[in-house]
């Protein structure tokens, strides 16, 4: 009798041990290398990130805790990167030097996360459906955003002034299937600008003995700060996202500035050679 009550309990515990065992957790890889930066960007502030190796490097700021941070590589064997978010997420992958890379930015979801420094408890039906109600794309552009306005990247001088009002276009970067226009407006005036709109169309030039004009508006896909109003002596700077196109030499793009109330408009050429070839 006591075999038998032996062996059941030994089939139990087999048996419980097989239902709760964990499934290995596969690491995604990142590539980088050192001619560019890869951007990480992390669904909370980077409080910790360490590589298992000198010859790749992880940047982030220390001092003010920021989403996003900059891996570099040099040649060598792999590693893996190691990062822990404020609220206490953890994040492991594995790094790869690679010469040519096809990806530079990695937009991280919550949902990659290996586990967490503290136990959290949360409702499993609850977190699914608010994970699900997340706009993926529109979180997307957000962080993109925002990493452009903290570049400190130009394509070239396109600016025009009207009255101490600048309208320039800092910057134009393709990144998947979409252009990033990063604009600024400098209000150098005494008076407050309210903004009416900002519009960005694109302008055939039409040749023969009849020429004329044929304007057609882009309607941006997504609009990151876009500001109402630019205070006397203040400098905005925001982005617009667009489908990605393209001119021939006989178009360019158009950006119109119109004051509500007012006067100070601009109107801003952009030369078919700065949309065509973007960073």
């Amino acid at each position: 009798m006591r075999r038998y009550n032996y062996i059941f309990i030994m089939i139990f515990v087999f048996a419980f041990a097989k239902a709760n065992a964990q499934t290995p957790h596969v690491l995604d890889t990142i590539y980088a290398n050192d001619t560019k930066n890869v951007a990480l960007f992390f669904p909370e502030p980077i409080r910790q990130g360490i590589t298992g190796s000198d010859n790749f490097v992880f940047t982030y700021n220390r001092e003010k805790e920021q989403y996003f941070g900059l891996l570099q590589a040099k040649p060598g064997k792999e590693s893996n990167l190691l990062v822990v978010n404020r609220n206490g997420s953890i994040f492991s992958y594995i790094v790869r030097y690679k010469k040519q890379l096809s990806k530079l930015n990695y937009f991280i979801p919550l949902s990659n996360s290996i586990g967490n420094e503290r136990p959290i408890v949360t409702d499993s039906i609850q977190a699914e459906t608010s994970e699900k109600s997340i706009d993926n794309r529109t979180y997307y552009y957000q962080k993109f955003c925002t990493y452009l306005l903290n570049r400190n990247q130009r394509i070239g001088r396109i600016k025009k002034r009207n009255e101490s009002i600048v309208l320039s276009v800092e910057n134009i970067v393709f990144d998947k299937e979409e252009l990033y226009f990063v604009i600024q407006i400098e209000n150098n005036s005494t008076l407050d600008y309210d903004l009416n709109f900002l519009n960005l169309c694109i302008e055939t030039r039409q040749k023969g003995k009849k020429k004329s004009l044929q304007r057609l508006y882009q309607e941006p896909i997504y609009r990151h700060r876009l500001p109402s109003k630019i205070v006397e002596g203040e400098m905005v700077r925001f982005v617009y996202v667009l489908p990605k196109f393209s001119l021939s030499n006989d178009r360019r793009a158009i950006l119109e500035l119109n004051e509500k109330d007012g006067e100070r408009n601009i109107k801003l050429k952009i030369a078919h050679r700065y949309v065509n070839n973007p960073n």
